[in-house]
């Protein structure tokens, strides 16, 4: 149920509210809203990751010029889980909730795998995307070149330096299991995301506390690991990248110069023709472990997209 208290008021000020948006298909989503300014949909990465540790660990400091508004997407977080995770399907309960908040335009914002599902509302909902906000975000998930650059930099931690010749993606991707699993063995894995282990245990204690669901992540990436069962969500595979050049609203791309788990030139695919970089030294948390950077570049375009 939609809470009516938090529709835009005469002044176009979303009110702040904490409230359970249940979908048309009868699906209950968590969703915040929290600050003041343009309103900003943020929908985590993961896949199958919550706005919790986005907005606790980095992501409220953007409250001060801009309405968050957080939401846990079907089966993702702590939302619930569903029959039906089509993309458009997702999309449609991003485009509801919307509506029921009186909102014409709107920013979006994305962490990781949450520029897939992004870059398609913009596609789908142009004449309601104010703009795009791509935090460390990857456009297509299975990128050849990055799947070869994680690689090599996880051989690299450990020691062994390798050269990766293979381009199909299933043996990138089957190499890059490998890889991670050697990795988890001297507990380095934690470094394709961040240099500081600390980083990873403020993430995983605040997941600790909160009940937690990982059944999208599951439903779309069970017959990648086991390719007996049938591929039932191939759209989140695709290269959106290839999308990029068709959306003209303006365009925010925040890049790890260090960030190995989206790939560190992975920005350099995307080719919006209203879009603006900024480099960051840093990994792939860069909301949290350089916060104020990632403010500001979020706090300039805002300033010069609202010209």
């Amino acid at each position: 149920m939609l809470c009516t208290a938090c529709k835009q008021q005469g002044n176009n000020q979303l009110a702040n509210n904490q409230f359970k948006f249940t979908t048309s298909d009868s699906i209950v989503l968590p969703v915040k809203v929290s600050g003041k300014g343009d309103p900003c949909l943020f929908v985590p990465g993961g896949p199958g990751g919550g706005y919790l540790s986005f907005e606790q660990l980095g992501g409220n400091n953007l409250e001060s010029f801009l309405t968050m508004i957080y939401m846990d997407p079907r089966g993702s977080g702590s939302a619930q889980n569903a029959n039906n995770y089509h993309m458009d399907r997702l999309l449609k309960d991003m485009d509801d909730l919307r509506a029921k908040l009186g909102i014409d335009k709107i920013y979006l914002m994305s962490h990781s795998f949450g520029g897939i599902i992004m870059i398609n509302y913009a596609k789908k909902y142009p004449q309601h995307t104010k703009g795009l906000i791509l935090v460390n975000s990857t456009l297509y998930f299975f990128n050849p070149d990055a799947l070869a650059e994680q690689i090599s930099f996880g051989y690299k931690l450990i020691g062994k330096d390798t050269t990766i010749k293979v381009k199909n993606t299933d043996s990138l991707f089957a190499g890059d299991m490998a890889m991670r699993a050697k990795l988890s063995k001297v507990h380095l894995g934690y470094k394709l995301l961040t240099d500081s282990i600390k980083t990873l245990v403020q993430f995983d204690k605040l997941d600790s506390l909160h009940p937690r669901t990982n059944d999208f992540a599951y439903k779309i990436l069970s017959p990648v690991m086991d390719k007996s069962k049938k591929m039932i969500y191939p759209e989140y595979f695709k290269d959106y990248n290839k999308l990029s050049p068709d959306i003209n609203v303006p365009v925010l791309i925040i890049n790890g110069t260090n960030d190995h788990a989206v790939g560190t030139n992975t920005y350099k695919l995307m080719k919006f023709p209203n879009q603006k970089v900024v480099q960051i030294d840093g990994g792939h948390l860069l909301y949290y472990e350089k916060n104020k950077a990632f403010v500001d570049a979020v706090k300039n375009f805002i300033k010069e997209t609202d010209k």
